[in-house]
């Protein structure tokens, strides 16, 4: 028997969402059809956000290290971050990033790619902490070849904190995500991370002239922080020259530093960034899930259905009159009338 779902209202459909009166029908988890037709409904329908970066193990202490330097944060091995992570039992770890996903399930996030510290059983935490919810993390596992082995690839510190030759070989021979941080403090670390062929690289704030067309000649994917940038002070990612490039993706990264909202990271980006507000939820949704491999991130016949319905009549986004600039400009988690997630 057919499970069928129907959302009525503004479709933002396709890549270049525009806007659609119409219908999203949804079979078996699929979109099965978008319809144009009067519905004179309200509800603005998306699709769901992928945020392409996070640490939601250091959930268990939020707004901690105020006023300390990105390295006495977050810097492998004795920053705050993995000295409360050691301190930490499990249950207590399990159970803060459990709250952490239900917060980003609720606020539409579909999936989430995740630098997972503590080797396999910081995957296997990850995936407790998962259990039963139908957000999806990507878990890339740290530390050792045996956490990729275990999660779906490989998430590395950075080319100043190890060779890591040996796995992103291994990852590749696995065929998962080997992602890499780089350009965060400095430009130093950046052109050694090109040089391992990741799949993606994270932050790029100090990305000079030459790496950007490292980037553009190898279309390495970046994911962008700029909310976890501005609290560590270490400047602003070159957004609009990395998306002229190259795929650009959204992550909310540390969840100790910022709340993992995508509406947050959106409406920042756009307001301080020279990009489009529909570059900007390609972003939040399509290029995190191409990044991710995933089957999501668009409104399109035969994608899954993770799809995110907004009230267009909240007190706060009633009388807008560019819907998708309200999206990423505006909306918040308040706004929130539905959210349907697939759940892989």
């Amino acid at each position: 028997m057919t499970d069928s779902t129907i959302l009525d209202g503004t479709v933002l459909a396709g890549r270049a969402f525009d806007p659609v009166e119409g219908r999203v029908v949804v079979e078996d988890g699929e979109i099965a059809a978008v319809e144009a037709q009067s519905t004179h409904g309200s509800d603005i329908i998306l699709p769901a956000f992928v945020n392409a970066h996070t640490h939601v193990g250091d959930s268990i202490a939020k707004e901690a290290g105020e006023g300390l330097s990105l390295t006495e944060l977050v810097a492998p091995p004795d920053g705050l971050k993995h000295r409360l992570l050691r301190a930490a039992d499990r249950e207590e770890t399990v159970a803060a990033m459990r709250r952490s996903l239900r917060f980003m399930e609720s606020a539409g996030t579909t999936a989430f790619l995740d630098f997972r510290e503590g080797g396999v059983p910081g995957v296997e935490a990850l995936e407790a902490a998962a259990e039963g919810l139908a957000v999806d993390p990507v878990m890339l596992g740290r530390e050792a070849v045996a956490a990729m082995e275990r999660g779906d690839g490989f998430g590395a510190s950075g080319a100043e904190d190890g060779e890591f030759s040996r796995e992103r070989t291994a990852t590749a021979e696995a065929g998962k995500l080997f992602g890499i941080h780089a350009g965060e403090v400095h430009s130093g670390d950046i052109n050694p991370a090109l040089d391992l062929d990741p799949d993606f690289l994270v932050h790029m704030v100090h990305a000079e002239e030459l790496h950007l067309d490292r980037v553009a000649d190898s279309e390495i994917p970046v994911v962008v922080c700029p909310r976890s940038n501005l609290v560590t002070g270490v400047g602003a990612p070159p957004v609009a020259d990395l998306a002229e490039r190259t795929t650009v993706a959204l992550g909310t990264d540390n969840v100790f530093l910022n709340s993992p909202s995508m509406f947050r990271e959106m409406a920042f980006t756009a307001k301080m960034a020279d990009v489009s507000a529909r570059e900007v939820l390609r972003m939040a949704t399509i290029h995190g899930a191409e990044i991710a491999g995933l089957n999501c991130g668009l409104i399109e016949e035969g994608r899954d259905a993770d799809l995110l319905v907004l009230d267009g009549d909240s007190d706060n986004l009633a009388g807008a009159e560019n819907l998708v600039r309200a999206v990423v400009r505006r909306a918040g988690v308040a706004d929130v009338s539905d959210v349907l997630l697939t759940g892989r």
